[in-house]
């Protein structure tokens, strides 16, 4: 059953539900033929761009700070509808930690093992980061939809172990020491245009793809300008509404076509600057973070 918003906005239960699962769903603030178009727009990238010689693998823009390069990524998480929702969970002020296209291929052993967002992005056990997906292909069971564990965010930043293992599309594989009983993982399906918002130490994970259609999320990280680094020397952040009084990231603006020479090269430079606290204390040689400054 979808949340209702009344006005286009969560009500008080649906907010005070967020904090007391530390997740909400499925949220229908984007029409499905929006999200057919996005899908699209996507695609359409995929096709053009994986042979056109790019610095990086196609894979790495789309999975890391996406909107430093991809118009489509910031239109999407600055869309005023999804900003409308996230709004009411973190306040008027929002800043945008970074844009990723999680996709699943069909009939792949692709998985996310159970883990914490935050575990290493050097910003603390907060309360002022939400992560919202976006289906923009079904997220069911078959292809591999995210499973939450409820009340889960109430736990300080738990040890994880990094596998790099291959079938793990995290930065590091990173899984959290705890064992999750099957009965604690609440399934998060989810249709074209549904979304979730989960907090960034809800423990949570995926399976593999085993439908006939690719299973394409677009996630986007906000954070309130409070938020600050504390790991590393510099970070960086995209302002998606209301104003960053703070200064506690640098800001960078969107880019005005896909990958640009200016955006690649700030892109490069963001990468390296989050590669140095995001890979800390491993060799920094595989994955998404590859070759980056430590």
């Amino acid at each position: 059953m979808n949340i209702p918003l009344p006005d286009g906005r969560l009500s008080k239960a649906a907010v005070d539900r967020y904090w007391e699962d530390g997740y909400l769903h499925p949220i229908k603030a984007i029409s499905p033929a929006q999200a057919a178009e996005w899908r699209a727009e996507l695609e359409a990238i995929e096709r053009d761009w994986l042979d056109a010689g790019l610095p990086l693998p196609l894979n790495t823009y789309k999975r890391v700070n996406a909107n430093c390069v991809l118009p489509l990524a910031h239109r999407i998480g600055t869309h005023p509808a999804i900003l409308d929702v996230v709004e009411d969970v973190l306040g008027p002020d929002l800043l945008i930690y970074g844009v990723e296209f999680f996709i699943k291929e069909p009939h792949t052993r692709h998985k996310v093992s159970m883990h914490q967002d935050l575990t290493y992005w050097g910003l603390g056990a907060i309360d002022g980061m939400v992560t919202m997906w976006l289906a923009l292909s079904p997220a069911t069971l078959a292809s591999g939809c995210m499973e939450f564990v409820a009340g889960s965010h109430r736990n300080p930043i738990l040890p994880h172990d990094d596998t790099f293992a291959e079938d793990n599309l995290l930065s590091r594989g990173q899984e959290i020491k705890v064992d999750v009983a099957p009965e604690d993982r609440v399934p998060i399906e989810l249709m074209p245009g549904e979304l979730s918002l989960h907090h960034g130490l809800t423990i949570h994970g995926s399976g593999p793809n085993t439908s006939d259609d690719r299973r394409i999320g677009a996630v986007v990280r906000y954070i309130r300008p409070e938020v600050a680094q504390e790991v590393g020397d510099k970070d960086y952040a995209m302002l998606a509404r209301g104003a960053d009084r703070m200064r506690n990231f640098i800001l960078y603006s969107p880019p005005t076509q896909n990958f640009t020479p200016q955006s690649l090269a700030l892109y490069e430079e963001i990468r390296s600057a989050q590669g140095a606290f995001l890979m800390k204390g491993t060799k920094n040689d595989k994955g998404l973070y590859a070759g980056a400054a430590q």
